[in-house]
Formats: structure tokens, C-alpha cells, sequence
């Protein structure tokens, strides 16, 4: 987290609040914002000597977007060459980059499910150095021999080339694993549990690691407070994961009832991700995808989301989740097709949209206490929209359509609103 000291105080004046808690909007509601947080929230608040004034009467505020899963690889294609053809110097620039996208789009916050760039993007975005969101950075992921993290079309050997995969094998191992990661600066463990669509000799519906293994790498993270998110489509896979004791289950479209109802009962979230299916079935061939990526990916799409709708309908919490990694076809910044997917293909109401993609999403990441959603004590992540959302999800996707980003308490982005003082 960023600790720039400020003296910064700021009012948003005149809005109409959507808080990201599911409430109804509130009219005619200022934000004051002191330094990095959020002060009060309310009508006619009273407005502090030379703070900044930002008119937002006709204009609607809510929280910053969350991406809960995505990945800076700095990709430019889907073809597999790309991680050892093109310099890993090269991909870093690219995904940070793609990082001051994300936040110009109004995403404040990114959960990063496996990439080399991550943690130090994150850093340099920390200390002021380059703009761009908050990353929860996973760094390397763990995978078994054979896993989804496994790359199954090339030599074994060639695997100590892909920097950001740690294979590991046996309870022992995987507990060495998750404390490796750890000491290399992770934010949240990453770790595979089924099979995958990007891998090419595991089928989706096939799980990976023992409830001992997965027990080994959640004790490890949980003891020093940090969260495990995990790959994982398969139904067994999704319930050795929970009795294992993971706390977001990626992806998940073969998940059956029984594993929801166990997410239910164990307060874990789901990130669909959506919108990586929807684009590798549109646009596989122009993103060079392998032709078995490809055949998983069409096989997929109906089944995630006939299995979102189930599991939103029975109370799964559902995080706005894109798996995006930067090609042109997927580009950072256009991450929110997710909240049109969810909306249009899953059933969601808007308002339920705009909560997965805040309150939820600040779940995921394990970091609800301080973002997520507008509340007095938070951290001042938030958008100034020119038309109500809850009209209209796709407006998200015009940049045009957010007159201003702003992360905590500096803004970030501003498109035509003017800035007074008191």
C-alpha cells in the first residue's frame, strides 16, 4: 500500500452515491475525502477551508472497479512461443504499461493470478515510481508435475525457462513451495487444482493435488496472513480445495452442487472468468491459441455459465474476474466486457454486477476492510461516472463515460470536471 503523506482534502459534491454495499443510490451526496481515506459521507456536508471542490451534481460516484483475477504478463498474443521468443525485459514494459491502462479505465484495484512483472510493477507503483493500480500480486504459481501450470508441449527441462511456474510434488515440497513464494514477496499464494483449458494434456473436469498437499501450502499462507486463490475447474478439485482450505476458487465452471454448497457453507468466492472463454471462443485463431485451447474453450462456454447462474441463484458470492493478459483481442483496460457478461449472459441485475465488481471483488482479495465499498475509515478508491450505470453496465467500457478515477485520494484520472477550491 502506498504511504505518501498528504495533506490533501477533497469534495466530491452533489452526486448520487452507489456505495457498492447492493444499496439503493442516494441523490444529492457529497464525499469528503481527507489525505488517502474517506472522512464522511452525507448531504450538505460542510466543506473544509481550501479544500478541492469536484462538482458532481447530475453525475453518479461509486467505488473503483476490482479485477479479482487477470495476469500482467505483457502478452501480445495467446501464442506459447511468446514467453521464450520475447524478452522478459520487454514483457515487463509492456505489462506496466498495461497497469496504467487498467487504472485509466477504473480499475483501483487487480488481483495478479501468476506472472513474473506483478510484484515489482507493484512495487514501483507503491513508491510513486510509475502510476497504476493496487496489485495484489501473486508472482510464481504452484503446480504439480503435470498440472495446469505444467507447460505439456515442451521438454520437461525446458520448464526451469518459465520463471513464473514452481512445479512441486509431495506434502513436503508443496509446503516449501508455498514459503518460497511467500519470501519472494507474494501477496496471495497461487495454486492449480484441476486440470485446464490452456494446458494441453489435462482435462478440465480432472483434479490435481491431495486435500493433504493444498492443507500444506493454505497453512503455510495462512500463518503468515495471506490468502490462497486457486485454478480450479473441476467439481472434486473445487471440494478438495475447500477441504483443504483455499479461500477463492477460480474459474470453477464444472463445479457441481455439492461443491457449492460447500462454498456457500464455507464463505469462499468464485471468480468466473468469464470474459477469457468468450474472447478464446471469438477470437482464437486471430489470438494464435492452440487448436486444443481452442476445442476446450468452445466446450466450456456453456457450461460456466449455466454454472455461474446456478451459483449465484443458491448464494455463492461471485467476484468480477476477466483471466485477461494483455493481447490485442484482450487488452488491458477493456476488462469490463465482465460486468456486460455477467449482466447479460449470467442474469445478473446490475446492481449485483456493480457489487461483484467492488464489494465482492475487495473480498477476494482480502481486502475488504479497507476498499470495496464507500464507507468513512476506507481508503478513497473511486469513480466519478457521467451517466447511471445501472442503466447501462456497458458504459464502463467507454473510458469517455468516467469523468474521473481517483485512488486513494489523489486523482488519477480526471475528464472534464472542474476542480474549485473552498
Amino acid at each position: 500500500m502506498s504511504t505518501r503523506p498528504t495533506g490533501r482534502v477533497t469534495v466530491i459534491r452533489n452526486g448520487t452515491l452507489i456505495d457498492g454495499t447492493g444499496k439503493e443510490p442516494l441523490t444529492n451526496t457529497d464525499v469528503l475525502v481527507r489525505e488517502r481515506k474517506i472522512e464522511a459521507i452525507g448531504r450538505g456536508l460542510a466543506i473544509p477551508s481550501q479544500a478541492s471542490v469536484i462538482e458532481a451534481t447530475g453525475r453518479f460516484v461509486m467505488p473503483g472497479l476490482i479485477d479479482a483475477h487477470l495476469h500482467l504478463f505483457g502478452s501480445r498474443t495467446n501464442d506459447i512461443t511468446e514467453q521464450f521468443l520475447v524478452k522478459e525485459e520487454v514483457r515487463i514494459i509492456r505489462a506496466t504499461v498495461d497497469a496504467r491502462r487498467l487504472l485509466d479505465a477504473g480499475f483501483t484495484t487487480v488481483r495478479d493470478a501468476g506472472s513474473t512483472a506483478a510484484p515489482a510493477i507493484r512495487d514501483a507503483i507503491n513508491e510513486g515510481t510509475v502510476r497504476g493500480p493496487r496489485i495484489i500480486a501473486s508472482g510464481k504459481i504452484i503446480t504439480q508435475t503435470a498440472g495446469h501450470g505444467d507447460a505439456h508441449y515442451i521438454p520437461l527441462h525446458w520448464m526451469k525457462d518459465i520463471k513464473w511456474v514452481r512445479i512441486a510434488d509431495g506434502v513436503d515440497d508443496c509446503r516449501k513451495a508455498a514459503r518460497e513464494v511467500l519470501r519472494e514477496g507474494s501477496d496471495v499464494v497461487k495454486i492449480m487444482t484441476s486440470g485446464g483449458v490452456y494446458s494441453m494434456r489435462d482435462p478440465p473436469h480432472t483434479a490435481q493435488y491431495t486435500v493433504d498437499e493444498i492443507k500444506a501450502m493454505t497453512e503455510e499462507a495462512h500463518r503468515v496472513d495471506k490468502r490462497v486463490m486457486t485454478h480450479c475447474i473441476s467439481a472434486e478439485g473445487a471440494k478438495n480445495s475447500i477441504l483443504g482450505g483455499v479461500d477463492t476458487i477460480e474459474h470453477g465452471y464444472l463445479i457441481d452442487d455439492e461443491a457449492i454448497d460447500m462454498m456457500v457453507k464455507h464463505d469462499k468466492v468464485l471468480c468466473p472468468t468469464l470474459a477469457i472463454i468468450d474472447r478464446l471462443v471469438t477470437y482464437g485463431k486471430q489470438l494464435k491459441a492452440p487448436e486444443w485451447a481452442q476445442v476446450k474453450g468452445k466446450e466450456a462456454q456453456a457450461k460456466q455459465i449455466e454454472t455461474v447462474k446456478k451459483a449465484h441463484a443458491r448464494g455463492v458470492k461471485i467476484a468480477v474476474s476477466t483471466d485477461y493478459g494483455g493481447p490485442k483481442e484482450m487488452p488491458m483496460g477493456a476488462n469490463a466486457i465482465e460486468l456486460q457478461l455477467l449482466t447479460e449472459k449470467c442474469g445478473f441485475t446490475s446492481m449485483e454486477t456493480i457489487v461483484a465488481a467492488t464489494k465482492i471483488g475487495a473480498e477476494a482479495c482480502g481486502l475488504l476492510d479497507q476498499i470495496g465499498t464507500l464507507e468513512p475509515g476506507k481508503l478513497a478508491d473511486l469513480l466519478v461516472l457521467k451517466s447511471d450505470p445501472l442503466k447501462d453496465i456497458r458504459i464502463f467500457q467507454n473510458r469517455g463515460m468516467i469523468s474521473l478515477v481517483m485512488k486513494e485520494g489523489r486523482v488519477e484520472a480526471n475528464r472534464g470536471l472542474k476542480i474549485t477550491r473552498a
